[in-house]
């Protein structure tokens, strides 16, 4: 029996993105560091929506995560038909502020284990008749931010590398969409420790989680290669693509330095 397979399912946009899957009749894998909020969505979606779901606690940032990951999925001889890279964080600050392992942990979960999830579960998802792999990036991918400029760095990767896997597997059962989220309402922020100005900014355009994972799941369906979810956001996207980098690098220095 075919399955959805979503990292950073534990809550925010990866767990509505569960929901959206559980609504169309997908069986769920959750996968997050956290066992006891993995328990309660597990719980959760399996009594509204009447699929079968399973999770597995795991640090993502872990070097060879996605192996252990294929591994327990191959143990229980699950199927994944759809796999959501969802997993990722980012910090606010100057390149010093935090630790060597800090921001290495944060390129790893956001670039690496995300293309070593792809590359290892590959050769199970061309064996379906139809697979899909969602990657979420992040608006942040289309210009540099002063302050956060690692964790953007680390989304111009998700967003070319998924674009480029797009073209390599067009001749294959498996699609590829990358999504583009602006600011939503999650902890991303907390954790990220965003200074009071950028919150601010964030406000007029903030979505729910909910509504970003409705238009993800439903471009990847669609076989969409590259979504900004948000009128504001694909706005933002546009003008920081046209407008000179050295303008636009500036106003992000503004908001985020703190």
């Amino acid at each position: 029996m075919s399955y959805a397979l979503i990292t950073g399912a534990s809550k925010g946009i990866g767990k509505e993105i569960a929901k959206e899957l559980a609504n169309r009749k997908y069986n769920l894998l959750l996968v997050a560091r956290s066992g006891d909020l993995l328990a309660k969505v597990a719980q959760e979606i399996t009594e509204t929506y009447q699929v079968k779901v399973d999770f597995l606690a795991i640090d993502l940032a872990a070097i060879g995560v996605a192996h252990k990951i294929y591994d327990w999925v191959n143990a229980k001889q699950y199927e994944v038909s759809v796999l959501v890279n969802n997993a990722g964080y980012g910090l606010v600050g100057a390149l010093e502020d935090y630790s060597v392992e800090a921001n290495r942990d944060m390129m790893t979960l956001n670039m690496l284990t995300l293309t070593e999830m792809c590359q290892v579960f590959l050769p199970m998802l061309k064996k379906q008749t139809k697979a899909y792999i969602l990657n979420i990036a992040s608006s942040t991918a289309y210009q540099a931010l002063p302050f956060m400029a690692i964790y953007a760095a680390t989304k111009v990767f998700v967003l070319n590398f998924s674009r480029g896997l797009k073209h390599e597997l067009s001749d294959t059962s498996v699609s590829v969409t990358v999504v583009s989220p602006g600011s939503t309402a999650t902890d991303f922020n907390d954790r990220a420790q965003v200074g009071e100005k950028a919150l601010k900014a964030a406000e007029k355009v903030m979505m729910l989680p909910k509504e970003v994972a409705q238009i993800a799941v439903k471009e990847m369906f669609e076989g969409s290669t590259e979504v900004v979810t948000g009128l504001v956001n694909k706005l933002g996207a546009f003008l920081a693509w046209i407008a000179p980098k050295t303008i636009t690098e500036k106003v992000a220095k503004g908001i985020y330095q703190k």
